[in-house]
C-alpha cells in the first residue's frame, strides 16, 4: 500500500510540475528536427500528398488565421484601467 501511495504522490508531483511550466509560459513540447525526412525517408504527409507547394500554402493559411485571431482578440479586449 505504501508503494502505491508513493507512486501516486510522485505522479501528482510530475503533473503539478508540468502545469506550473505551462502557466509560466515555457515553450510547448515540439516535434523532432526534420522528422522522417531527417532519417532519409521521403514520406508524403496527409495534407500535401508529397507536393511541397501545398504544404507552404497550408502553412501560410495557418499563419494568416492565427494573425487574424490575435487581431480580433486585441481589438475586442476591454481595458478596465481606463
Amino acid at each position: 500500500m505504501q508503494t502505491m501511495m508513493l507512486s501516486f504522490m510522485v505522479l501528482i508531483l510530475i503533473v503539478v510540475g508540468m502545469a506550473v511550466g505551462v502557466l509560466m509560459g515555457r515553450k510547448p513540447i515540439a516535434g523532432s528536427c526534420g522528422g522522417m525526412t531527417a532519417l532519409g525517408m521521403d514520406v508524403a504527409c496527409d495534407v500535401c500528398k508529397g507536393d511541397p507547394e501545398v504544404c507552404e500554402t497550408e502553412q501560410q493559411k495557418t499563419i494568416k488565421a492565427d494573425k487574424l485571431a490575435q487581431d480580433l482578440v486585441d481589438n475586442t479586449s476591454y481595458d478596465a484601467g481606463r
